[in-house]
């Protein structure tokens, strides 16, 4: 499932496309992804304007002038794919991301499209997702952070109202280990596998110590590693792992500077020839890279 930066990236791509644009047209073509489409979705959505976008986690909200949001979740193989007849790609989307081409707006629809918006100068924006493991609402603007995706989420890791007491406090008497901590969304939103190891190793902290261990001097150094990760990884379009390409045709670039994740048994950037070997464990069914060296 793509992660935080991965869907910022996507948010920034569809806001460079979709932004003060009014939807001319919307097509549906089934029911429901993971749920049900919102009812009248078409009639709710058609002629009104984009007026600006936010993440929350690993959601995008689109906001409209009716007064509503489209609420965005890619799930584990949503896209966006963004199309205008004989213009250059002009946006950098991403993961599984936002994908475009110049084939038109009377191109045939993509293969597991189901979702497609039309806007006033010409772009056409669809949501393809094979697995429908995604999902589209609407919500009031004013009342997103109370839909029930939304409203049990933590604090968001680059605010600057996320700092090490905030993460402290949450982790005070959980006897969970740190890593199934950090991925619980009602302790930090938008973390995800890849950037919870990363963080972790920045960090030095083992992904084995139990959570209420890492409140105070542990948590000093684990929020500044999670924000640099997320805002490096942003920087460099996401990570691409299986088929994620951006717009222009290139792949987000953060997986070649992973210092743990998917390196098992290879050297650490930080113990060089004394490393003993990144190791890999399981834990809650996902895997966890770390050196077992520098994490303590």
């Amino acid at each position: 499932m793509p992660e935080l930066p991965e869907v910022e990236t996507v948010m920034r791509g569809l806001a460079a496309v979709l932004e003060g644009h009014r939807i001319v047209e919307v097509a549906q073509r089934r029911p429901d992804l993971r749920f049900p489409f919102p009812e009248n979705l078409v009639r709710r959505v058609e002629g009104h304007r984009m007026l600006s976008f936010r993440r929350r986690a690993k959601y995008m909200l689109a906001r409209l002038d009716s007064g509503e949001s489209l609420l965005i979740h890619l799930g584990m193989s949503g896209r966006m794919v963004a199309r205008q007849a004989g213009a250059p790609v002009v946006a950098r989307l991403a993961p599984q991301g936002l994908a475009s081409d110049a084939r038109g707006h009377n191109a045939p629809p993509e293969a597991h499209e189901h979702l497609v918006l039309t806007t006033d100068h010409g772009w056409r924006v669809g949501f393809v997702d094979p697995r429908r493991f995604g999902s589209i609402d609407l919500v009031a603007t004013g009342r997103e952070d109370e839909h029930r995706l939304l409203r049990g989420l933590g604090p968001e890791p680059l605010d600057d109202a996320f700092t090490d007491d905030v993460l402290s406090a949450a982790l005070v008497g959980r006897h969970t280990p740190i890593k199934a901590a950090l991925l619980d969304q009602g302790v930090v939103a938008g973390l995800g596998n890849i950037y919870v190891c990363e963080a972790l190793y920045r960090a030095g902290i083992s992904p084995r110590r139990l959570a209420a261990s890492v409140a105070g001097a542990r948590a000093a150094r684990l929020v500044p590693a999670i924000k640099a990760v997320l805002a490096e990884a942003i920087g460099a379009g996401g990570s691409s792992l299986r088929d994620y390409v951006r717009a222009d045709g290139e792949v987000g670039r953060f997986q070649d500077h992973f210092a743990v994740y998917g390196r098992e048994g290879e050297q650490c950037p930080h113990c060089g020839p004394a490393c003993p070997g990144i190791g890999r464990i399981v834990q809650a069914g996902r895997s966890t890279f770390f050196c077992p060296r520098r994490q303590r």
